[in-house]
């Protein structure tokens, strides 16, 4: 063997040695949305970034929602370890825990900006963790969106009274009672549901998402008129369920990633759909979509019943109570600087429920 060769072996070996010992970890993730509604880009965005940024530390092989499971099923699919991750909106699970109500959404009280503020810099990425954490999931929120559409019916909705008796599709536990509190009747479908449904006369109205997902679904063509604002969802919040396991089969690294990749995707979410959105508002009006708005009134009144039914369920529930304190302590902590930065901030100062009552309901945990 000459001195040329044994250089080159030797340099292979040490080349070896020194290579880190890892193997890409595999996982396979699905969505509760199908391929035909635009909710799904958040979970593609996030899956291309994931991919893109742990390169040979992590890779997933993402599937729309019903073609490895029902989309009911993707909770359960994820938390058995069948799958590694799933996509989802938090409320969809709030039969298993009420908790997962707040985590999703309210009515009339966050918006956008305030679900981004209180998961980033208030503590609430923690309680997402802590809610699912009780079902063998770390949960990574990913996206979020402004108030939804409203009310998408034959007859204009403006008021309290144009409500009652509609049965009108509406998804969340505390925004059913709301609905029923105001005289309506809640009826709960999937989201590739509710076209046929409304097209058949089945149910009076629905809501689902923004603008540009309920155009997507094709709503202006088997409704009349559009009702705003979207009190009964006033932000939304979208993300990925994953197995305990899995995630804690990772590096720190390459948990750090996902992360990284969530918050690029909820910016990246955000402003795309709310341009998408404009445009959306600007078709359904060319349809021929008669918008009209609630009255002040009745926003009021909504509000006022939009507490109660808050106060009840956190008081019903220790965990929700201690979800529902934690987004109120922010709403408390940021009021002063909200106020003095109107009309150039970030909107209203929510007259939401009374924090103490909630926090001590919060307390008996």
């Amino acid at each position: 063997m000459n001195m040329f060769t044994k250089t080159l072996l030797g340099a292979v070996s040490i080349s070896v040695l020194a290579a880190p010992a890892f193997a890409t970890e595999k996982w396979t993730m699905t969505s509760t949305w199908t391929s035909s509604l635009a909710l799904i880009e958040f979970d593609k965005h996030w899956v291309e970034l994931v991919n893109k940024l742990a390169g040979d530390e992590l890779h997933i092989d993402f599937f729309e929602g019903g073609t490895l499971v029902p989309s009911g099923e993707v909770f359960g699919a994820v938390q058995s370890g069948d799958i590694q991750a799933g996509a989802d909106w938090p409320g969809y699970w709030a039969g298993r825990s009420p908790a997962f109500s707040p985590l999703a959404t309210h009515t009339s009280l966050f918006n956008a900006v305030d679900y981004m503020n209180w998961i980033t810099a208030w503590g609430g990425e923690d309680l997402y963790k802590e809610v699912y954490g009780k079902f063998g999931m770390v949960y990574i929120p990913y996206a979020v969106t402004s108030d939804e559409s409203g009310f998408r019916t034959q007859t204009p909705i403006k008021t309290k009274e144009d409500l009652k008796g509609k049965r009108l599709r509406l998804s969340g536990l505390d925004q059913g009672k709301v609905l029923e509190r105001l005289g309506g009747n809640q009826v709960s479908m999937a989201g590739q549901e509710i076209y046929q449904a409304m097209e058949r006369g089945v149910i009076d109205g629905a809501e689902f998402s923004t603008p540009n997902v309920d155009l997507t679904a094709g709503f202006d063509q088997v409704s009349k008129a559009w009702s705003t604002p979207g009190w009964h969802q006033s932000a939304s919040v979208f993300g990925v369920m994953i197995n305990k396991a899995a995630y804690d089969a990772l590096s720190d690294e390459t948990k750090e990633k996902l992360e990284i990749a969530a918050q690029a995707t909820m910016t990246w979410g955000l402003a795309t759909f709310e341009k998408l959105s404009s445009q959306a508002t600007r078709d359904f009006a060319a349809k021929g979509i008669e918008i009209t708005r609630m009255d002040d009134k009745t926003l009021a009144e909504i509000q006022q019943v939009s507490n109660e039914v808050i106060t009840e369920s956190a008081c019903a529930d220790p965990l929700t109570a201690k979800v529902y304190a934690s987004q109120l302590a922010y709403l408390a902590d940021y009021k002063d600087w909200r106020a003095a930065s109107q009309p150039f901030g970030l909107g209203r100062n929510p007259n939401g429920p009374d924090l103490a009552k909630i926090q001590e309901c919060a307390d008996k945990q």
